[in-house]
């Protein structure tokens, strides 16, 4: 286990821009290498960092493979960039502009296979979100990512049938975050924003939509967030057990147009 070492490898291989680096592993043993990312900021590295395995949709591998804190993790680095794209299509995206970015690049990746959300001709850009669903009367801002953008579209569906109409954010990277997205989106649904994570609740994309509403009057946030320590299971329970599945989004949606 030397994820230190692949960390250390990768920073020294792309000194000076010798070559474009990228390390990949579970996300979850990234925190091994934490202190070498740490000090390849102060050495104004390049290198490139694919975190796989991320969050508990990996399911039955347990809780001691399942990266929750990753994305606080490398959103404390200064300078980093925080990939976090939804499908096949924006991870292609995340990798080539992660390649040409300079200083260092996290992309996060979870396990199970999710459906394309986007076609092959998609534009993506650092700093910019995509909102993937959208009407004219829309009652609350869902902000999801990864596994819990397929969960928050299926919430979407549920809640048309219900006669609520929802709007769902795809921010694509979570630093720098696209704070003037989720301001005006939010305004336009109310004011009423839920926010849907396959992480723990502190330092991830709840927070980020919590920064960049903090000082917009009439917002309410619902965060969802896996709140305890998980366990192994099949993906699907652990993300209604943890309360961050299609079924729990709809609850919050609901619960939110109440107030």
């Amino acid at each position: 286990i030397c994820e230190q070492n692949m960390i250390g490898v990768g920073i020294g291989v792309s000194c000076r821009d010798r070559t474009v680096a990228f390390a990949s592993t579970f996300s979850a043993f990234l925190t091994r290498a934490f202190d070498n990312l740490r000090m390849g900021v102060i050495s104004q590295t390049n290198i490139n960092v694919v975190g796989s395995h991320a969050g508990i949709s990996i399911g039955e591998d347990g809780p001691s493979q399942m990266a929750l804190e990753d994305l606080a993790m490398f959103q404390s680095l200064p300078g980093c960039t925080v990939f976090y794209p939804s499908d096949a299509v924006a991870t292609e995206r995340a990798t080539e502009l992660a390649a040409n970015t300079r200083g260092i690049c996290f992309i996060r990746v979870g396990r199970p296979a999710v459906p394309i959300v986007y076609d092959n001709e998609e534009t993506f850009a650092i700093g910019k979100a995509k909102i993937v669903r959208k009407s004219d009367d829309d009652k609350v801002l869902v902000v999801a990512a990864g596994i819990t953008l397929v969960e928050a579209l299926k919430a979407a569906d549920q809640l048309k049938e219900q006669g609520v109409n929802v709007r769902v954010l795809d921010p694509f990277t979570i630093k720098p975050f696209d704070f003037q997205a989720v301001q005006e989106n939010a305004a336009a649904c109310g004011g009423r924003v839920v926010t849907v994570e396959d992480h723990y609740p502190e330092g991830g994309m709840g927070d980020a939509v919590l920064s960049a509403l903090a000082t917009v009057r009439n917002t309410v946030v619902k965060k969802l967030a896996v709140n305890s320590l998980p366990r192994s299971g099949p993906p699907a329970a652990l993300l209604e057990m943890f309360g961050i599945s299609a079924t729990h989004i709809v609850r919050a949606c609901n619960d939110i147009v109440k107030l």
